[in-house]
């Protein structure tokens, strides 16, 4: 019944697919969510950042998907191991989603650990080119089954009130290529969607990086969507 990956590496076009539609189910559990989100966030005491985790995993626990009983790892929010149907094949697919929250100020980009992608994140970094891997396999191998793994990043961009509560301004969501699309959207050094992160090398911090949500949006449309809080602003998928 499902398709063997092995065949995604000569038709790149199957995995593009496949993330466009688990983006659409992340995007549409956020977006029927969200008017809740909004009175949490103003409401609610916790870190910022946990409350965003709290409300990604209420949001798609509520949606629901096909589930396959399989155990993933890794440091993310949300993990499913589920099936991808589409009219021609279905998939098996290791699903991460991870949670950021972040000032209003800050939505131009969003923060990652390379345990969050399968891309080799080349850049330029102080005037010299960065290569590191991502440490999340293209495709995964478990119990001698094989998933297609795909990530996505919920982004809730909020301002803080004199009150101490936290207006949540618009929530960003987007879709990291899967590492067997490098040369799409990360073909060289140049020719990138990143920004240096916030980490010191001279400290030792471990790496991080950060997407532009702009440079995504330049290699593909879909990739990234924003969903806006304020009543009269809407929202249509944008392709």
């Amino acid at each position: 019944m499902t398709i063997e990956l092995r065949s995604f590496e000569s038709n790149p076009e199957m995995i593009e697919e496949a993330e466009k539609a688990s983006l659409r189910l992340v995007v549409q559990g956020v977006y029927d969510f969200c008017s809740e989100a909004a009175q949490i966030f103003l409401n609610e005491q916790d870190l910022v950042a946990d409350i965003g985790e709290d409300i990604t995993r209420e949001a798609l626990d509520r949606m629901g998907t096909s589930t396959i009983p399989v155990r993933l790892f890794g440091k993310t929010d949300y993990k499913r191991a589920r099936y991808v149907f589409h009219p021609d094949y279905s998939i098996r697919q290791a699903l991460f989603v991870d949670s950021k929250a972040e000032k209003v100020e800050g939505e131009r980009t969003a923060t990652i650990q390379t345990s969050q992608t399968s891309l080799t994140i080349m850049h330029q970094r102080g005037g010299s080119p960065v290569s590191v891997p991502g440490s999340l396999p293209t495709v995964m191998t478990i119990s001698g089954e094989e998933y297609l793994t795909t990530t996505i990043f919920v982004k809730y961009n909020y301002q803080g009130e004199a009150d101490g509560g936290n207006s949540l301004v618009s929530v960003s969501i987007l879709a990291l290529p899967n590492g067997i699309l490098q040369s799409r959207y990360n073909p060289s050094h140049e020719d990138n969607i990143w920004l240096a992160g916030r980490n010191a090398p001279t400290r030792g911090e471990a790496f991080r990086v950060r997407i532009s949500l702009a440079k995504l949006k330049d290699k593909a449309k879909w990739r990234v969507q924003r969903i806006p809080l304020a009543p009269a602003a809407g929202y249509v998928w944008d392709e």
